[in-house]
């Protein structure tokens, strides 16, 4: 049976007198995206900084591996690719300097550097700036530099801390698409406080919220769990409340404004069909319907809430 390239249990960390994580417990395979999804503060930084060997846990242990981070760090670190929420780039370094600095710090084999950096540099899309100045690069082209001193000695788990953030759209999607090419060869952790990133990028999902895991699961059953279970509606001639709750699987409706309102349903997804034949029916000029996702804000005191049963 193969080993996790991840396994962390029981970590807690305490910063003073207060926890920042407490009883994180999670395991990780050898390929694909997991993204580590929680509000500002929630703990993910101070969880990857330890997983990175970076910083040193109160409680708990950390295997890469199979290597205990803490008892054999050096060997667990050969393992790992890191770039964190704030890229360590020399801005007064050409891209081949940094990259090549960058393979001596992980100790790789002096006759083996220079084809490591040629091939971190094509993976990530940066061969033609091998001579600028990190300085004189684009955000996005930081961050793949970022990005590729992070998998120059072809580590087995790639770290990834918030590695869109501070970029324009078309940077974030190149930057997608260059973290969905490094997960088909490794495994990559991904953290993030957009759901929506998660979403599209991720085929598994660990949500923590004030130091904790409060789900860990694959992306489809935490899409199936925030399943929208209201729409809003715009309607010309609305009726009243009463009328709207007549319908089959309508639970409750709040007017948002005069014509605006949301419709609470019990998860039918035919509740819409039946909304839209309602206001043909009965003339209520439907102008625009649609599905409300929970708030993540939302999701997360739920999730908080649960018991321990829900947490794999």
């Amino acid at each position: 049976m193969q080993t996790s390239i991840v396994k962390i249990e029981h970590l807690s960390h305490r910063y003073s007198s207060s926890w920042a994580i407490r009883d994180i417990n999670l395991e990780i395979a050898h390929t694909g995206i997991v993204g580590l999804l929680g509000s500002n503060g929630a703990g993910k930084s101070t969880t990857m900084n330890i997983l990175c060997g970076a910083l040193n846990q109160t409680e708990g242990r950390v295997l890469i591996n199979g290597i205990d981070m803490r008892k054999d760090p050096k060997q667990a670190k050969r393992e790992i690719g890191f770039l964190p929420q704030n890229p360590p780039l020399y801005m007064d370094f050409t891209v081949d300097e940094y990259l090549t600095y960058c393979a001596g710090l992980r100790l790789m084999e002096k006759r083996s550097i220079r084809a490591a950096v040629d091939e971190a540099k094509e993976k990530t899309g940066i061969t033609h700036f091998s001579s600028r100045l990190i300085s004189n690069l684009s955000g996005g082209y930081r961050q793949r530099v970022g990005i590729a001193q992070a998998i120059i000695h072809r580590p087995r788990l790639v770290v990834l801390d918030e590695p869109t953030n501070g970029l324009d759209p078309n940077q974030i999607t190149e930057v997608r698409t260059l973290i969905r090419d490094i997960a088909t060869e490794r495994a990559v952790i991904f953290s993030s406080h957009v759901l929506s990133e998660v979403q599209l990028l991720c085929k598994d999902i660990r949500m923590i919220e004030g130091g904790r895991i409060v789900f860990s699961d694959t992306m489809d059953a935490f899409n199936n769990y925030v399943e929208p279970h209201s729409v809003v509606m715009h309607l010309e001639n609305p009726p009243s409340a009463a009328d709207i709750l007549m319908i089959e699987g309508v639970t409750n409706v709040d007017f948002l404004s005069a014509k605006q309102l949301r419709v609470y349903f019990n998860g039918d997804q035919e509740i819409t069909e039946r909304l839209v034949a309602a206001s043909i029916q009965h003339g209520w000029r439907l102008r625009e319907i649609t599905l409300d996702k929970t708030a993540l804000d939302e999701i997360f005191k739920q999730l908080s809430g649960k018991s321990s049963n829900h947490i794999k």
